[in-house]
Protein backbone atom coordinates (compact mmCIF):
# COMPACT_ATOMS: atom_id res chain seq x y z
CA UNK A 1 0.00 0.00 0.00
CA UNK A 2 1.42 3.48 -0.92
CA UNK A 3 1.46 5.76 1.58
CA UNK A 4 3.43 9.12 -0.37
CA UNK A 5 2.01 12.41 0.36
CA UNK A 6 0.73 12.52 -3.71
CA UNK A 7 -0.80 9.10 -2.55
CA UNK A 8 -3.22 10.34 0.18
CA UNK A 9 -3.59 13.72 -1.40
CA UNK A 10 -5.02 11.55 -4.66
CA UNK A 11 -7.28 9.43 -1.88
CA UNK A 12 -8.57 12.16 -0.15
CA UNK A 13 -9.58 14.01 -4.06
CA UNK A 14 -10.47 10.77 -5.35
CA UNK A 15 -13.03 10.02 -1.99
CA UNK A 16 -14.70 13.51 -2.47
CA UNK A 17 -14.96 12.96 -6.31
CA UNK A 18 -16.51 9.17 -6.41
CA UNK A 19 -19.06 11.05 -3.17
CA UNK A 20 -19.87 13.76 -4.99
CA UNK A 21 -18.64 15.97 -2.81
CA UNK A 22 -17.06 17.47 -5.76
CA UNK A 23 -19.80 17.24 -8.72
CA UNK A 24 -19.68 15.89 -11.86
CA UNK A 25 -19.05 19.03 -13.80
CA UNK A 26 -18.40 21.63 -11.71
CA UNK A 27 -14.80 24.00 -11.97
CA UNK A 28 -12.61 23.76 -8.92
CA UNK A 29 -8.97 25.24 -9.17
CA UNK A 30 -5.83 23.83 -7.75
CA UNK A 31 -5.98 26.02 -4.73
CA UNK A 32 -9.63 24.54 -4.00
CA UNK A 33 -8.48 20.93 -3.99
CA UNK A 34 -5.46 21.77 -1.80
CA UNK A 35 -7.63 22.73 1.17
CA UNK A 36 -9.87 19.91 0.41
CA UNK A 37 -7.26 18.03 0.34
CA UNK A 38 -5.32 19.05 3.31
CA UNK A 39 -1.82 18.31 1.68
CA UNK A 40 0.30 21.10 -0.58
CA UNK A 41 0.78 21.88 -3.78
CA UNK A 42 3.12 19.24 -5.25
CA UNK A 43 1.33 16.41 -3.88
CA UNK A 44 -2.14 17.71 -4.90
CA UNK A 45 -0.55 18.85 -8.53
CA UNK A 46 0.85 14.71 -8.93
CA UNK A 47 -2.68 13.61 -7.29
CA UNK A 48 -4.82 15.81 -10.02
CA UNK A 49 -2.01 14.30 -13.08
CA UNK A 50 -3.34 10.47 -11.39
CA UNK A 51 -7.16 11.94 -11.74
CA UNK A 52 -6.76 13.56 -15.22
CA UNK A 53 -4.98 9.96 -16.13
CA UNK A 54 -8.09 8.23 -14.92
CA UNK A 55 -10.78 10.62 -16.57
CA UNK A 56 -12.41 11.95 -13.18
CA UNK A 57 -10.71 15.48 -13.97
CA UNK A 58 -10.46 17.41 -17.16
CA UNK A 59 -7.00 19.86 -17.47
CA UNK A 60 -9.21 22.52 -19.50
CA UNK A 61 -6.85 24.96 -21.05
CA UNK A 62 -7.49 28.77 -20.58
CA UNK A 63 -10.76 27.67 -18.65
CA UNK A 64 -8.90 25.31 -15.22
CA UNK A 65 -9.75 22.58 -13.92
CA UNK A 66 -13.34 20.74 -14.23
CA UNK A 67 -14.60 17.37 -12.63
CA UNK A 68 -15.97 14.97 -15.09
CA UNK A 69 -19.47 14.40 -15.99
CA UNK A 70 -21.10 11.51 -15.77
CA UNK A 71 -22.62 10.55 -18.93
CA UNK A 72 -25.68 8.30 -19.36
CA UNK A 73 -23.48 5.22 -21.57
CA UNK A 74 -20.42 5.25 -18.69
CA UNK A 75 -21.67 2.22 -16.10
CA UNK A 76 -22.03 0.36 -19.32
CA UNK A 77 -18.60 1.24 -20.46
CA UNK A 78 -16.82 0.56 -17.22
CA UNK A 79 -18.65 -2.52 -17.06
CA UNK A 80 -17.91 -4.30 -20.09
CA UNK A 81 -13.89 -3.95 -18.91
CA UNK A 82 -14.40 -5.22 -15.19
CA UNK A 83 -16.57 -8.11 -16.51
CA UNK A 84 -13.87 -9.48 -18.62
CA UNK A 85 -10.84 -8.24 -16.44
CA UNK A 86 -11.86 -8.85 -12.63
CA UNK A 87 -12.77 -12.50 -12.51
CA UNK A 88 -9.31 -12.98 -13.77
CA UNK A 89 -7.78 -10.57 -11.51
CA UNK A 90 -9.65 -12.05 -8.04
CA UNK A 91 -8.17 -15.81 -9.55
CA UNK A 92 -4.75 -14.46 -9.66
CA UNK A 93 -4.97 -12.23 -6.23
CA UNK A 94 -5.81 -15.92 -4.68
CA UNK A 95 -3.28 -17.77 -5.89
CA UNK A 96 -0.22 -15.06 -5.22
CA UNK A 97 -1.50 -12.79 -2.66
CA UNK A 98 0.90 -12.91 0.73
CA UNK A 99 -0.37 -13.41 4.30
CA UNK A 100 -0.08 -9.82 4.71
CA UNK A 101 -2.32 -8.87 1.84
CA UNK A 102 -4.57 -11.59 3.04
CA UNK A 103 -5.18 -10.41 6.19
CA UNK A 104 -5.90 -7.04 4.94
CA UNK A 105 -8.61 -8.32 2.97
CA UNK A 106 -10.08 -9.68 6.54
CA UNK A 107 -9.79 -6.34 7.82
CA UNK A 108 -11.58 -4.92 4.63
CA UNK A 109 -14.54 -7.31 4.92
CA UNK A 110 -15.09 -6.45 8.47
CA UNK A 111 -15.04 -2.87 7.84
CA UNK A 112 -17.78 -3.22 5.03
CA UNK A 113 -19.39 -5.81 7.56
CA UNK A 114 -19.67 -2.71 9.96
CA UNK A 115 -20.58 -0.32 7.49
CA UNK A 116 -23.48 -2.49 6.65
CA UNK A 117 -24.85 -2.78 10.45
CA UNK A 118 -24.62 1.24 10.87
CA UNK A 119 -25.66 1.99 7.50
CA UNK A 120 -22.23 3.96 6.57
CA UNK A 121 -22.38 4.02 3.10
CA UNK A 122 -18.99 6.81 2.45
CA UNK A 123 -17.66 4.55 5.29
CA UNK A 124 -18.07 1.66 2.41
CA UNK A 125 -16.38 3.24 -0.04
CA UNK A 126 -13.74 3.77 1.62
CA UNK A 127 -13.19 0.38 2.64
CA UNK A 128 -14.22 -0.44 -1.17
CA UNK A 129 -11.18 1.69 -2.26
CA UNK A 130 -8.95 -0.01 0.02
CA UNK A 131 -9.60 -3.57 -1.44
CA UNK A 132 -9.26 -2.32 -4.64
CA UNK A 133 -5.38 -1.00 -3.91
CA UNK A 134 -5.24 -4.84 -1.97
CA UNK A 135 -5.91 -6.49 -5.31
CA UNK A 136 -3.40 -4.02 -7.37
CA UNK A 137 -0.76 -4.61 -5.21
CA UNK A 138 -1.19 -8.58 -4.76
CA UNK A 139 -1.98 -9.18 -8.45
CA UNK A 140 0.92 -10.33 -10.61
CA UNK A 141 -0.47 -8.78 -13.62
CA UNK A 142 0.28 -5.29 -13.41
CA UNK A 143 -1.66 -4.61 -17.24
CA UNK A 144 -4.62 -5.91 -15.83
CA UNK A 145 -4.77 -3.92 -12.64
CA UNK A 146 -3.59 -0.67 -15.01
CA UNK A 147 -6.89 -1.07 -16.99
CA UNK A 148 -9.14 -1.82 -13.83
CA UNK A 149 -8.05 1.17 -11.96
CA UNK A 150 -9.83 3.92 -13.55
CA UNK A 151 -13.00 2.26 -14.19
CA UNK A 152 -13.02 0.54 -10.69
CA UNK A 153 -13.35 4.62 -9.80
CA UNK A 154 -16.13 5.48 -11.59
CA UNK A 155 -17.97 2.56 -10.93
CA UNK A 156 -17.61 3.39 -7.82
CA UNK A 157 -19.02 7.25 -8.32
CA UNK A 158 -21.67 5.86 -10.62
CA UNK A 159 -22.85 3.32 -7.94
CA UNK A 160 -22.78 6.13 -5.84
CA UNK A 161 -24.95 8.33 -7.48
CA UNK A 162 -28.31 6.33 -7.30
CA UNK A 163 -26.81 3.42 -3.96
CA UNK A 164 -29.73 2.76 -1.44
CA UNK A 165 -28.92 1.14 1.78
CA UNK A 166 -30.44 -2.39 0.14
CA UNK A 167 -27.94 -2.07 -2.48
CA UNK A 168 -25.45 -1.54 -0.02
CA UNK A 169 -25.96 -4.52 1.87
CA UNK A 170 -26.04 -6.58 -1.27
CA UNK A 171 -22.81 -5.36 -2.26
CA UNK A 172 -21.46 -6.25 0.90
CA UNK A 173 -22.50 -9.48 1.48
CA UNK A 174 -21.29 -10.21 -2.38
CA UNK A 175 -17.84 -8.82 -1.40
CA UNK A 176 -17.15 -10.50 1.82
CA UNK A 177 -17.65 -13.70 -1.15
CA UNK A 178 -14.84 -12.42 -2.87
CA UNK A 179 -12.66 -11.61 -0.13
CA UNK A 180 -13.60 -15.17 1.32
CA UNK A 181 -12.90 -17.24 -1.29
CA UNK A 182 -9.31 -15.09 -2.14
CA UNK A 183 -7.94 -15.77 2.27
CA UNK A 184 -8.34 -19.50 1.25
CA UNK A 185 -6.69 -19.37 -1.65
CA UNK A 186 -9.45 -20.95 -4.16
CA UNK A 187 -9.19 -18.86 -7.31
CA UNK A 188 -11.99 -20.20 -9.27
CA UNK A 189 -14.38 -19.77 -6.14
CA UNK A 190 -12.59 -16.07 -6.50
CA UNK A 191 -12.94 -15.85 -10.01
CA UNK A 192 -16.79 -16.40 -9.79
CA UNK A 193 -17.57 -15.09 -6.44
CA UNK A 194 -16.22 -11.86 -8.58
CA UNK A 195 -18.05 -12.42 -11.62
CA UNK A 196 -21.38 -12.58 -9.21
CA UNK A 197 -20.34 -9.38 -8.17
CA UNK A 198 -19.48 -7.64 -10.81
CA UNK A 199 -22.93 -8.32 -12.75
CA UNK A 200 -24.97 -7.56 -9.44
CA UNK A 201 -23.33 -4.13 -9.80
CA UNK A 202 -24.08 -4.23 -13.32
CA UNK A 203 -27.83 -4.23 -12.52
CA UNK A 204 -28.35 -8.21 -13.68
Amino acid sequence: MQNSQSHLAYLALEYRIVTLALKPGALVTEKQLIELSGHGRTPVREAIQKLAWQGLIHVRPRVGLQIADIRPEDLRHVMEVRRELEPIAAALVATHADQEQRNQLLECARLMTDCAATGDLPGFFAADKAFDEILEAACPNGFIMAALGPVQTHSRRLWYSSATPEGMDRSITLHVRVIRAIHQGNAEDARQAMATLIDDLSGK
